[in-house]
């Protein structure tokens, strides 16, 4: 049986017994929730093993890389420069990064980099990997880019190239990187663990992440047995051509290991941010009310920067997805606590989001890193806490 570390307050035991549960019968090795209700812990949860190969534990100082549930951690310091008015998310991104105008990108918005309508997801020639670690490469293929449709008219997941498109105006706009001026706009005066761009001296707290393929290949399988819904992004799966393969294709080579030293130390705004689950929920809380006298977002930040922006089918993903200017917005398959809740969720499992009608931020990080739609692992902390609030 998995030790389970860690507080839990009066009428939250249901997300404990949830956590539990993701041990004994969904798979979890080691990983950690966190709950807060109007700005304070509730839930703090943390067990299983940060290492396979070693044993070690997990405790209360794990890190954990949490793939795209960086990109709400990206969005939060564009949203603190407009809170400040020194962005503006109508004007062209070319007003920043004039670069960025070329191959008829002049007029696209700010905006449209955030809510994934700019049409950018991948690269006629994808950057070599050590050079796209290095930031200044990416960042230059990318202004020299064409959209891959016509901007503004469709949203399709930027699921790599988000984060350079994003970060390079926080840089320019602030003068520092997006790690940077994260650690000191958000992570310092929060007293947050998370990071964009590992320091080495946190390496050693940093989990390792084990990979379990889905038991379905879905691309084996006849395509009338595949539910009508889903046959569409089957196909697309073994395309090498399609969006859904090329938006994950643009660095060579096309995998990247996050395991990896190099990669975690670099900034990746739309990816590589490790950091623990406390960190991330008490990150959202503090763009709903205050946490320790300190809060992020006033109200009409949190109103603007969660309105919707795009919704329907997705261009990458093949089925329908809702996102405000950087945040994740709820839908079926994703239902977090409530109609008001944002966030972002990551590859293999890891979410995070606030619901500021309950007063709730949520954050759930883990190194078993699932893929396909039998992972069960968040939704059922997510179900734990809306029970909890009944």
């Amino acid at each position: 049986m998995t030790m389970i570390d860690g507080e839990v307050e009066a009428g939250f035991e249901p997300v404990r017994e949830a956590f539990e549960a993701n041990f004994s019968e969904r798979g979890d090795i080691g990983a950690a929730v966190c709950v807060y209700l109007h700005g304070r812990p509730v839930v703090d949860l943390r067990g299983g093993i940060a290492d396979p190969d070693t044993g070690r534990p997990w405790t209360r100082d794990t890190l954990q890389l949490v793939y795209s549930a960086t990109k709400g951690a990206t969005a939060t310091a564009a949203h603190l420069l407009v809170q400040r008015g020194e962005l503006d998310l109508d004007a062209p991104v070319a007003t920043y990064w004039p670069e960025f105008a070329a191959n008829g990108k002049a007029d696209i918005p700010v905006r449209w980099l955030l809510s994934h309508q700019a049409g950018l997801i991948a690269l006629d020639q994808p950057v070599p990997l050590d050079e796209a670690l290095a930031w200044d490469p990416m960042v230059a293929a990318l202004a020299a880019q064409r959209p891959l449709w016509e901007p503004g008219t469709v949203h399709g997941y930027h699921g790599r190239t988000w984060g350079w498109l994003v970060g390079e105006v926080i840089r320019r706009v602030s003068g520092r990187t997006p790690g940077r001026f994260f650690a000191d706009e958000i992570a310092g005066p929060l007293g947050l663990d998370f990071f964009i761009g590992l320091p080495a001296s946190e390496r050693a707290r940093v989990s390792r992440m084990v990979y379990q393929q889905s038991e379905v290949d879905l691309t084996a399988v006849p395509i009338e047995a595949i539910p009508e819904a889903f046959r569409e992004l089957v196909a697309a799966m073994s395309d090498r051509n399609s969006f859904f393969n090329r938006a994950f294709a643009v660095t060579d080579p096309a995998e990247i290991d996050f395991n990896s030293p190099e990669v975690q130390a670099a900034e990746l705004p739309a990816s590589n941010g490790i950091g623990t689950a406390h960190g991330l929920a008490r990150m959202y809380a503090s763009l709903i009310g205050e946490v320790d006298r300190v809060r992020l977002f006033t109200p009409e930040t949190l109103e603007s920067a969660t309105k919707e922006q795009a919704a329907g089918k997705d261009q990458v993903l093949l089925l329908p997805s809702r996102f405000s200017s950087g945040y994740m917005l709820p839908t079926e398959d994703l239902p977090m606590t409530g109609s008001s809740a944002f966030g972002h969720m990551g590859r293999g499992g890891s979410l995070a989001f606030a619901d500021p009608e309950h007063g709730i931020a949520f954050g759930y990080a883990m190194n078993n890193i699932i893929e396909g739609a039998e992972d069960v692992r968040a939704g059922t902390l997510v179900d734990a806490v809306r029970r909890s609030l009944t």
